[in-house]
């Protein structure tokens, strides 16, 4: 078999792996309120469970990043193997809130584990078509979404308990674990890897203020979708059908991504994400019913690019940050949501106070309580329109300065 053949089995191995990392997202995102219910937890403590698979994961992409030159990415996949196995049993056989925060965490580290690993290998399995094969990569994040979102719906449909929905998600790890034990991944020259150096390449401006975006593109990605099933429960849409909407758009958006970041360069796919996702999120805010539909494939459009191209400007920009610098940019968006997890569902609460004091119907409150949250998460992606402006100004005018001198 040709380096080809095994690049392929191993690419597929990592999709297989993204697929396990977006699952335990998408389910988690439709069972809290089944959560709440059978432990008794209020939607803060609800956050806090949400934040420790936020925290697990820049923790993992941080040890991850700077060990990925030592040990290779084949033992980072396999301990992202090992932890999720860990992490899905202990949430299975969860008695209440602190067995919840563990087995959460575990699974958050797992996820990071998967990121820290392959993004890099992918990156060096296809030196010519990179920013190709990464969008094609996390194509399988939303693709993921959509196959927990709509599981999700239909076994809670089916009166099927949340143990279950976990439990699926054991078949894929199975699957990516199983791959792992054959497959041979490629042998690179380290000696072009330098932590050390990667580590000099962090402390710039530029790399600075990329990683102050991608904790505003994180939450206003995740702190949504994440939340969805609370915010959107009592609006007339189907929470999770609206979540699997969203994804599906962002998945084949994402696998067509080529020519757009080419004809718009990434500063300019991010200012336009931005602008998209902060149109949705007020649509969401303001609309019921069927219309939330609508406002979701506007926040769809402008999420899609975020995560992928964030990436792709430390790669393009930055391209001496090596593993360690693409590894933290993920860490930091993940790690932003473990810190505001907690306050989204504190908003909840807060909201939702708020409208039974003002004598709401129980129906009405949940709506209220929703859009409250929705209007707070429209600041994120508001403030990322003028950062977006300035890196698109600062980024062109560098590259004319450049064209002058040569």
């Amino acid at each position: 078999m040709d380096n080809n053949n095994y690049n392929r089995i191993v690419f597929r191995l990592c999709c297989i792996a993204l697929i396990v990392t977006s699952m335990t997202f998408a389910i988690r995102a439709g069972i809290l309120g089944q959560l709440g219910s059978e432990f008794g937890l209020t939607d803060t403590e609800l956050g806090w469970v949400n934040a420790m698979a936020f925290l697990g994961f820049p923790v993992a992409t941080m040890v991850g990043g700077i060990i990925y030159n030592a040990i290779g990415a084949k033992k980072l996949v396999a301990l992202a193997f090992i932890c999720h196995l860990l992490g899905l049993i202990l949430t299975i056989t969860a008695d209440g809130f602190w067995g919840l925060l563990v087995s959460t965490f575990l699974i958050g580290f797992a996820n990071g584990a998967v990121e820290a690993g392959c993004n890099p290998l992918i990156a060096e399995m296809y030196p010519k078509n990179t920013t190709t094969m990464l969008n094609r990569f996390h194509v399988w994040f939303p693709g993921g979404i959509v196959i927990g979102a709509l599981a999700s719906n239909f076994m809670s449909g089916a009166g099927l308990n949340w143990q279950w929905q976990v439990a699926l998600i054991l078949v894929p790890t199975v699957i990516y674990g199983a791959m792992l034990i054959k497959a041979q991944f490629p042998r690179f020259d380290t000696r072009s890897h330098s932590t050390s150096s990667n580590i000099r390449h962090l402390f710039t401006p530029l790399y600075i203020f990329l990683i102050a975006c991608m904790t505003f593109t994180a939450t206003t990605e995740f702190g949504t979708q994440q939340w969805i099933e609370r915010i959107l429960g009592s609006s007339g849409a189907s929470p999770m059908v609206v979540l699997a909407l969203i994804t599906g758009l962002m998945a084949v958006g994402r696998f067509f991504a080529g020519p757009i970041v080419h004809k718009l360069n990434p500063t300019g796919v991010l200012l336009g994400s931005a602008i998209c996702a902060s149109l949705g999120i007020f649509m969401m805010s303001q609309a019921e019913g069927s219309m939330i539909y609508i406002a979701a494939i506007l926040f769809a459009l402008g999420v899609t690019y975020f995560w992928p191209t964030m990436l792709g400007c430390v790669a393009e920009y930055i391209p001496k940050s090596g593993a360690l610098g693409m590894s933290l940019m993920g860490g930091a968006g993940m790690f932003a949501m473990s810190i505001w997890n907690p306050v989204i569902g504190s908003w909840i609460d807060t909201a939702r106070s708020s409208a039974q004091a003002s004598g709401a119907s129980a129906e009405q409150i949940e709506i209220l309580a929703g859009q409250a949250v929705l209007q707070n998460l429209l600041i994120f992606p508001i403030i990322l329109i003028v950062a977006f402006i300035g890196l698109h100004l600062v980024i062109n005018n560098n590259k004319r300065t450049e064209k002058c001198a040569s």
